[in-house]
């Protein structure tokens, strides 16, 4: 059975681009290894920037709610059930 691995946030925007700040301590190495390229460790954070056109595509905004889940070894985007908080 494959390990999915399924974290929410609120999107931040730093320096024009839309992101998620996962901490490292919260035990989801899993999403590493599905987000090469979107991500990056950024001090005690693994950094998942959100591409322009797929925020575009899911109408997601700096404050949003989002969900990320690696599933079928890829990293998958989608807006959260709690929604927008601005």
């Amino acid at each position: 059975m494959e390990n999915v691995t399924s974290i929410e946030g609120h999107v931040l925007k730093v320096n024009g681009q839309l992101m998620l700040l996962v901490p490292l301590d919260s035990g989801n190495p899993e999403l590493m290894e599905t987000s090469p390229g979107i991500s990056e460790i950024c001090g005690e954070y693994l950094k998942i920037v959100i591409p322009e056109w797929l925020a575009g595509v899911l109408s997601i905004e700096e404050g949003d709610l989002v969900s990320i889940q690696n599933s079928d070894r890829k990293m998958e985007v989608e807006p959260g059930a709690g929604g927008r908080v601005n």
